[in-house]
């Protein structure tokens, strides 16, 4: 919850000392939901390497002329890329699951063996084959996650659901967001107040048994005051005039320079989807 929180932290942090002078920081919030909306779908259909790499470079070029802190962006998109990207996918590299051409033999035996339905080979290595699909997998997260961080770097968290509205997303959905986001931060200091209070009452370490026992009831805790901060917000809704629905103001008519934005993003699409 404290890695949640900071990462929505930094999110909303960087949108306020970000230079609002940025291509991404002047487009309008409409204009960047389909963006994004429309290259994830790309990213997911492109079944070969070259693309992909292409729809990389296109999107750092656009984290520069945003005027971001492109260290610190892609440290956060290359670590999460490698942990749920890479490893994720590194084991279909071997020939044990994706057959094919061998290119780095790591064991040898001293001849191949049948389980049941398996087949362990007697040379075990990386295929091409299996390495090509973990670089697409990679390519895939790294994309996504770059994608979506431009957006949420550049845009107000406000506009982003704004824009989502106009895209007829259920009320219910963008409700569910927006009270997570409002709300995770309390939870996670709730967590920490947690573990500070008890570091600073606990002298001795706690065995496995009693710090299990303690996770659980702190576990239990959290989620009893989470029912109670939900019924105490309906209430406070129900007692403002809510409705089940959600209205959104304030978007005026888009200007040329979002216009020329959305073509040119709409050509980079097709461009992309066609490669």
């Amino acid at each position: 919850m404290d890695h949640l929180a900071g990462v929505i932290k930094d999110g909303y942090a960087q949108w306020n000392v970000s230079s609002q002078h940025g291509f991404s920081q002047k487009i309008d919030a409409r204009v960047k939901v389909l963006f994004l909306l429309g290259f994830i779908v790309i990213v997911s259909l492109k079944k070969e390497v070259l693309p992909e790499m292409g729809i990389s470079i296109f999107v750092f070029v656009l984290a520069l002329f945003s005027r971001l802190s492109v260290l610190k962006f892609y440290r956060r998109v290359l670590l999460l890329g490698f942990v749920f990207g890479f490893l994720v996918a590194l084991p279909s590299a071997f020939n044990v699951i994706t057959p094919g051409e061998i290119i780095v033999p790591i064991v040898r035996l001293e001849k191949s063996y049948t389980f049941w339905i398996y087949h362990l080979p007697a040379v075990i290595g990386l295929t091409r084959e299996g390495m090509n699909g973990v670089a697409m997998l990679t390519l895939r997260v790294v994309n996504s996650l770059s994608l979506s961080f431009l957006v949420l770097y550049t845009t107000p968290f406000h506009d982003v659901i704004r824009g989502l509205k106009l895209l007829k997303v259920p009320d219910s959905f963008l409700m569910i967001i927006t009270l997570c986001y409002k709300y995770i931060f309390l939870f996670s200091e709730t967590v920490e107040d947690m573990h500070l209070a008890k570091k600073s009452r606990v002298v001795r370490e706690l065995n496995h048994a009693e710090a299990r026992e303690w996770i659980a009831g702190r576990m239990a805790l959290v989620f009893r005051k989470s029912r109670v901060k939900c019924e105490d917000v309906f209430k406070a809704m129900i007692g403002r005039g809510f409705s089940d629905s959600i209205h959104f103001y304030g978007f005026g008519k888009m200007r040329m320079a979002d216009w020329c934005a959305a073509v040119l993003l709409s050509f980079a699409a097709i461009l992309f989807l066609l490669m």
